[in-house]
């Protein structure tokens, strides 16, 4: 078959790396994996003891693999997460094809076309996957024989890759600080989460036990470790959370509304990319309706939760939390460890460095701390801009301030994907879909439009995005409250049915899932 002469690279073995494997396996196509760890599953394989889904497992599985009968908890943790991966690559014969220990180190595109690639109306020249005109050679470091004296460099070629190599990884974003007020002055240990997460449980319990433990930031990773330190410290070394800016935090019970009410019909007080004045007349007068709701949610967690007493207030609506794929899941007992002293609450626009802890803005204190864990986050556009050796592609992604054509392809760099980039509440689900379209485009069910048809596709997208999120904005995320409209618009390219209901109201009112789209042929 012509499928199993094209070479195609798959760089990451985390969920969306095993996703690309598998669909472009059941196209025909002899897929190759490279990892950089001695494992599948990304992120799940190294992150904090307590880290558990904070998605509903029903919006977090395969549409074609279901989770075991055996895990019953709305929201399992990492271990029964890991283990579910690792049954999806067992059953359909993913493992095979994958090289561990394999990091690719930098990618380039070989071209023996003198065309300035840029000069192209079609992408790669054809509007096709595969192009005659050019390959990517891929340089990739081999770690697994301990022992080499160093670590050995291959050359790869080929025809096709597929880069999933996440946003939450490798790259940890470290505030810069004046000179003599950072970390060097600090006598106590600094790390970022990264570095915690990649403990084995034991070696992290043992790091914090009986210290006095500040943790930075506000988002999933920082609230997680503070309630991990502070219920394992207690109130005789207490936690401190410093942050700059409060979000909002659901309880677990709550997050399940907030996906069921994700239907079609929310999805019609939505402004949409290129939309016609019937569609525009609608949203507007039904996003009311979306309004109340938002509203409805904050006030219920400002009664049930003492967020003004702690400032925790956030300035900003749920519902712009929502479409910026900002979701982040109330650990348990988190304000019961505020009640009995375990946990501290600090918000503070800056910080800085000395040598027996932090000086707080506002504060004419130190904050005493023996470990600072700096949950602040990853230079994810840096990590994926360093993949390439051309300053031509990097420039791409540094300027390129829309998001991805179909939230994966770049229309100024040919022959390649990115999956599990874009975020997304529902990030395996979201992800899965990309997968599925994206075989179907390689194996030649469908081409893409012109690049300058794709480049204003994206600029509609971004300024409907910036219209909805403004100041939260995110190029990378996958529209949450838009996330069928998108859908539709894959299925739509694939040949596929996008209504996926039995009857018009189930269409209307009923939450979409990733088994709705469990066989799109």
């Amino acid at each position: 078959m012509e499928s199993e002469k094209k070479r195609i690279a798959i760089i990451g073995a985390g969920i969306s790396g095993l996703m690309a494997c598998k669909y472009t396996l059941e196209k025909g196509f002899n897929p190759i994996v490279f990892e950089a760890r001695s494992g599948i599953g990304g992120v799940w394989s190294q992150t904090i003891e307590s880290t558990k889904l904070q998605t509903p497992k029903d919006f977090y599985q395969f549409s074609d693999f279901s989770w075991p009968r055996e895990v019953k908890e709305t929201y399992p943790d990492h271990t029964q997460v890991l283990e579910y991966l690792h049954a999806y690559a067992l059953h359909f014969n993913i493992l095979p094809r994958v090289k561990f220990n394999s990091k690719v180190t930098c990618i380039d595109y070989v071209t023996s076309s003198t065309a300035d690639l840029h000069s192209w109306d079609l992408w790669g020249g054809s509007g096709e996957p595969f192009s005659p005109w050019g390959k990517w050679r891929l340089t990739v470091r081999n770690g697994q024989n301990p022992s080499a004296s160093a670590p050995t460099d291959q050359v790869y070629q080929v025809d096709f890759v597929i880069l999933c190599i996440g946003r939450y990884s490798d790259l940890p974003n470290i505030p810069d600080f004046p000179l003599n007020k950072g970390p060097e002055v600090f006598n106590g240990k600094v790390l970022h989460s990264m570095d915690y997460a990649a403990m084995d449980d034991d070696v992290a319990a043992d790091l914090i036990k009986e210290k006095r433990v500040t943790v930075i930031g506000f988002q999933k990773s920082a609230v997680d470790i503070a309630a991990e330190v502070a219920n394992k410290n207690g109130a005789t070394h207490p936690c401190t959370l410093l942050f700059k800016t409060a979000h909002w935090i659901v309880p677990e019970y709550l997050l399940p509304l907030v996906f069921q009410g994700l239907n079609r019909f929310t999805e019609l007080m939505i402004h949409k990319p290129g939309e016609g004045f019937f569609i525009w007349l609608l949203a507007m007068l039904l996003s009311p309706l979306l309004w109340i709701f938002s509203m409805s949610i904050e006030c219920y967690l400002k009664y049930m939760y003492p967020l003004k007493k702690y400032n925790m207030v956030p300035t900003h609506r749920f519902l712009k939390q929502i479409s910026s794929c900002m979701f982040t899941v109330l650990p348990a007992n988190f304000y019961d460890r505020i009640k009995d002293g375990s946990l501290f609450l600090k918000k503070s626009q800056s910080f800085s460095f000395c040598r027996n802890g932090l000086i707080v803005q506002g504060e004419s204190k130190p904050l005493l701390s023996d470990i600072v864990i700096l949950a602040t986050g990853y230079k994810s556009e840096e990590k994926l801009k360093n993949m390439f050796s051309s300053t031509l592609f990097q420039k791409c992604i540094a300027v390129s301030s829309t998001p991805f054509y179909r939230e994966c392809i770049h229309p100024q760099i040919p022959q390649l994907a990115i999956l599990g980039y874009a975020d997304s509440p529902a990030i395996l689900y979201s992800t899965e879909m990309r997968s599925k379209w994206l075989a179907h485009f390689l194996a030649g069910n469908f081409t893409l439009p012109t690049i300058s048809k794709m480049e204003e596709n994206v600029m509609e997208w971004e300024k409907c995005k910036r219209r909805d999120e403004k100041e939260s904005y995110g190029r990378s995320c996958v529209s949450t409250l838009l996330q069928i409209y998108c859908n539709d618009q894959l299925c739509k390219d694939m040949g596929c049915n996008s209504r996926r209901k039995n009857w018009f109201l189930a269409e209307l009112f009923a939450a979409y899932g990733p088994k709705d789209y469990k066989d799109l042929s």
